[in-house]
């Protein structure tokens, strides 16, 4: 271990910290294999400009404990971890001594300026990429660590289930015995207490365009249950929405802001962990990293206190017929703020409804700059006082006679889509994303109406879709087998009044090695389409989504159930198949017909890239044969094989050469 160091980052960034001293919350940035300690500074300076930017003057989030955080990392001199099984020891061991040595910074009152209100730091977030995040589950399991000093880890493209290279036994052995450490913990077969069970870890993985470590490898669902982490792929992860590279992991900008953000939502310094709980932390990295269409997703609960008084007046607002969809072209059309109303259909337990909602405008917390606002509310007595909600929205125009609406807000349950239009490229192009809701109906039984109030009083080009859809008719699961699926694929047209978002579920498909070509096709019509298809491919474990803008033809492939991973610790990883959601205008009311096919090109890639190496290695294994044969031969017989090649000639002569 000599030779490597501790550097403490401040984040003197862009002149936004200039002091030496600690004064926030312990996060230390471990590099990976041959990395630099260097590769800190995007994600600090990110955290250092968000704190002055944004939280700092932010009274609410100051008094949740929200502080600056404390960037350290360390020099390991480039190692080479991933290929020697001792040196990946000796950093985890060097890095429990680090933790210690960073929690006494905090005790010491010449290096720290912390506020004295706050408990001292009993633990330290650990960031680390690539082998750095194997190093960092490393130190859990040895000797020198201080049990609760870690909490709360992040890994970026780090190699979690087997390990990137073989060369060297002792890697092996070390991950084997890290990985059953951490499995065990959570079967509970370790003596006492499980010594991880506070610890919630986050693995995020670049996809296919991470040609140097296989993203497959960075899934924890052999190590970890859901409660206390995930695999995330930052094609999924809000406002990233596409693949990376190994090394553009510690730097891409967007990725980093999601990064930095879910950090300041775990962290909590009134608390000596300096995080918020278990729970908390996990729904807090569910919030920044996940799309928000996942199952694991947490819902806000339906008895929300309702805090927005809605009252509408003659005139200020429309019912739309039970089983309508809603369709505004154009916001603002009447010249006035409005209220459309879509009554909340009685459950029926043989045929489940769900509410979709989408909209090119950000949908809001009913302020008075909001645009848009969607609510789910219900009738109140006219008795009850108005003083009782916190924001008033009155559409009454002071007619003593209006309705009044006690509502609750639906903006936390939106999720952001990439923007797709008929100029769309990339699902991160720099425009404004859509805005989805959707909702179960179970949810929704506490609720008499949803209301969209359009806030617009001039034209202007949003739009908004809303509707009841029965899962029925929106969702199709296939019952094709893979052979099936190789042989002919899949086709389906939808009927002409088919919801705007269907979904399609192929159980079968799960295999990481296959790649698929979709087609939607869609016929031309009169009316404008609103928006250009959109279409999210996802798998559910790991959680890896991939958004298609404009997709008229889209090239699928995932990271499903690879070969040589273990078994998952909980459930069937990957069982449930691939799933497609396919959003489309409603405007020309017609059929959609879809084809899901193999594709025998793209799947060969696949293979070449994932097997390089031994495809490389096979010629070098027949010269090695060869050779063992001719050594075999000779120590047999003492005579090499002789090899001849024969040249025939033009008129019928054969020469023959000696080649050995």
């Amino acid at each position: 271990m000599q030779g490597y160091g501790i550097e403490t980052v401040s984040m003197r960034f862009r002149h936004t910290d200039r002091s030496i001293q600690v004064r926030g919350v312990p996060v230390l940035f471990i590099p990976g294999n041959a990395g630099s300690y260097k590769q800190v500074r995007s994600l600090a300076s990110e955290s250092a400009v968000h704190f002055q930017n944004v939280l700092q003057s932010d009274t609410y989030a100051f008094d949740s404990g929200k502080r600056s955080l404390d960037w350290f990392t360390v020099d390991f001199n480039e190692d080479l971890a991933a290929f020697h099984g001792q040196t990946l020891l000796d950093q985890a061991e060097y890095l429990n001594e680090v933790i210690g040595y960073i929690l006494q910074l905090y005790h010491n009152p010449h290096q720290s300026v912390r506020d004295s209100s706050l408990p001292d730091p009993t633990s330290v977030v650990l960031v680390g990429h690539s082998m750095g995040g194997i190093v960092a589950r490393t130190m859990l399991t040895l000797s020198n660590y201080q049990p609760d000093t870690v909490n709360t880890i992040v890994t970026l493209a780090a190699p979690h289930s087997r390990p990137p290279v073989s060369f060297d036994a002792e890697v092996l052995h070390t991950y084997q015995r890290v990985n059953d450490y951490w499995r065990n913990a959570y079967l509970e077969k370790l003596p006492g207490a499980n010594p991880l069970r506070e610890v919630t870890l986050v693995s995020i993985a670049g996809g296919g365009l991470d040609t140097i470590v296989a993203s497959d490898y960075a899934t924890l669902a052999s190590l970890v249950p859901a409660k206390n982490g995930f695999t995330v792929f930052t094609s999924t992860i809000p406002h990233v929405w596409t693949g990376m590279d190994h090394l553009a992991m510690v730097w891409c900008d967007q990725l980093r802001k999601s990064v930095v953000r879910s950090l300041y939502d775990v962290i909590d310094a009134r608390r000596p962990p300096q995080t918020r709980t278990r729970g908390e932390r996990m729904s807090s990295f569910s919030k920044w990293l996940l799309t928000g269409l996942e199952d694991i997703k947490q819902k806000r609960p339906t008895q929300v206190e309702p805090r927005i008084l809605l009252t509408l007046g003659e005139g200020a607002h429309d019912f739309m017929p039970v089983g309508e969809r809603l369709v505004l072209q154009e916001l603002g059309a009447r010249g006035k703020s409005m209220a459309y109303l879509l009554p909340v259909p009685a459950e029926d337990p043989l045929d489940r409804k769900r509410l979709t909602i989408l909209s090119h405008q950000s949908q809001g917390l009913a302020d008075v700059a909001d645009q848009l606002d969607i609510m789910f509310c219900s009738v109140i007595p006219s008795q009850q006082l108005s003083s009782s909600f916190s924001i008033n929205i009155d559409l009454s125009g002071g007619n003593p006679d209006s309705s009044r609406l006690a509502c609750r807000s639906a903006a936390d349950d939106t999720t952001a889509l990439p923007a797709s239009t008929n100029d769309s490229r990339h699902p991160f192009d720099e425009v404004q994303p859509f805005s989805y809701l959707q909702v179960d109906l179970e949810q929704l039984v506490d609720y008499q109406f949803v209301a969209i109030v359009d806030r617009l009083a001039e034209l202007h080009s949003g739009w908004v879709i809303a509707e009841f859809a029965t899962i029925s008719e929106s969702k199709i699961e296939t019952t094709k087998t893979l052979s099936s699926m190789i042989a002919s694929g899949i086709d389906v047209t939808t009927a002409a009044d088919h919801p705007f978002m269907m979904e399609i579920t192929i159980a079968s498909l799960q295999s990481s090695l296959l790649a698929y070509k979709l087609n939607i096709d869609t016929p031309s019509c009169d009316e404008p389409e609103l928006f250009a298809p959109l279409v999210r491919q996802y798998i559910s474990d790991p959680h890896e989504s991939k958004f298609f803008v404009n997709a008229r033809e889209v090239e699928v492939s995932m990271h499903g159930v690879a070969p040589y991973l273990p078994p998952p610790l909980e459930g069937n990883a990957g069982a449930s198949g691939l799933g497609l959601q396919i959003w489309s205008s409603p405007t020309c009311n017609s059929s959609m017909h879809i084809s899901l096919k193999v594709d025998i090109p793209g799947s060969m890639g696949k293979l070449w890239m994932r097997y390089r190496t031994a495809f490389a290695a096979f010629p070098l294994l027949i010269v090695a044969l060869v050779l063992r044969k001719q050594f075999k031969t000779y120590d047999d017989s003492g005579k090499f094989y002789r090899y001849f090649l024969y040249t025939k000639y033009a008129d019928g002569n054969r020469h023959l050469h000696e080649l050995l």
